[in-house]
């Protein structure tokens, strides 16, 4: 199956505006089978099923995750998958 090469993780925020995360498709796999991407520090780790639902992935110690309000698909793949 192909999947697309990066996502918006959209966060909400305290302030006017929502936080937007870019995540990239990683080589791995998360428990689920989906495939992890993750943001250019690789602080941000996600893994993301073909229906845009989004599994949080700790990259370090003492991290608090928070569940991104949408996950939406960018670059090659994004035609066959919604944000639905």
């Amino acid at each position: 199956m192909d999947y697309p090469e990066s996502y918006e993780l959209i966060f909400q925020a305290g302030g006017a505006e929502d936080d937007v995360v870019v995540v990239r498709l990683t080589a791995r796999s998360g428990a689920g089978g989906y495939p992890v991407y993750e943001d250019e520090t690789g602080i941000v780790r996600a893994e993301i099923s073909e229906r845009c639902e989004v599994r949080m992935l700790a990259s370090g110690g003492h991290q608090v995750l928070g569940a991104p309000l949408l996950a939406r698909p960018l670059g090659p793949g994004t035609a066959a998958h919604g944000t639905d």
